[in-house]
């Protein structure tokens, strides 16, 4: 069976820094098709960053700059680092996997592409 588990949020002040982590477990294949949604009370799930096999990272304008995503493959782990916060940051985020080695850099946003999902972590930025 396959389970992908959040970690890392929490509470910080606008400015701030949290680091998310996403560990992958009870794939059979390599994937690189791997990314993070978030999703606020009342909003669409939204793709903020991804993998999609080829070279680089893909982003959401709103996050651009500020976010990088990672991947730790010894480990099964993808990361989210996420620097200067925003209150508007704030969300439930969601690691998100497709079974597959790579996938269309045009969809890595869109949630059907994505075979498996996480429970979520929360994530919220005062002012």
């Amino acid at each position: 069976q396959v389970q992908l588990v959040e970690s890392g949020g929490g509470s910080v002040q606008a400015g701030g820094s949290l680091r998310l982590s996403c560990a992958a477990s009870g794939y059979t294949r390599s994937t690189n098709c791997m990314g993070w949604f978030r999703q606020a009370p009342g909003e669409e799930r939204e793709g903020v960053a991804a993998f999609t096999g080829g070279g680089g990272a893909y982003y959401a304008d709103s996050v651009k700059a500020r976010f990088t995503i990672s991947r730790d493959n010894a480990k099964n782990t993808l990361h989210l680092q996420m620097n200067s916060l925003k209150p508007e940051d704030t969300a439930m985020y969601y690691c998100a996997a497709r079974r597959t080695l790579g996938c269309s850099p045009l969809a890595w946003n869109r949630r059907s592409v994505y075979d498996d999902w996480g429970q979520g972590t929360q994530v919220t930025v005062s002012s």
